[in-house]
């Protein structure tokens, strides 16, 4: 699968975590820190091939404000 780069953290220094990406295929893939097991519990009907990460909020608002 193709990504397309969109927005990273603006704290990361180096590198491009967490970040968001738009893939070829129109969805978006989602480059996150792994939650831990008492957050995942409160997650609503998670499948075997799902997983969760979290994301800074700056990395939405970008988004929406347009910037990179």
């Amino acid at each position: 699968m193709q990504l397309e780069f969109i927005r990273k953290w603006d704290s990361s220094g180096t590198g491009n975590c967490p970040a968001l990406y738009r893939a070829e295929n129109g969805n978006y893939v989602v480059q996150g820190w792994k939650v831990d097991d008492d957050t995942q519990a409160h997650l609503r009907d998670l499948a075997d091939n799902e997983t969760a990460v979290e994301v800074p909020a700056d990395v939405i608002a970008g988004i929406i404000a347009g910037s990179r």
